[in-house]
């Protein structure tokens, strides 16, 4: 795979999994409350957050990485 092509698709990854993160918190009905008190998407929130957000993280830092390395 091309560099240029591994790094858009690793900042996409990086984008996708943030944005994950975000849908999670957002409010909806739900049968269950998560540990903010709130009913939300994911019942599991800010846990679940916090796991996607490690994710885009570790994707965003190995894209970092590659990039730096290319140079």
């Amino acid at each position: 795979m091309p560099p240029h092509t591994r790094n858009r698709v690793l900042l996409a990854l990086a984008y996708l999994f943030a944005g994950a993160a975000i849908l999670t918190l957002i409010p909806a009905p739900a049968r269950i409350k998560n540990d903010l008190s709130y009913f939300s998407l994911c019942p599991f929130a800010p846990w679940s957050s916090l796991l996607l957000l490690l994710a885009a993280g570790l994707f965003g830092a190995l894209r970092t990485y590659m990039v730096s390395r290319t140079d």
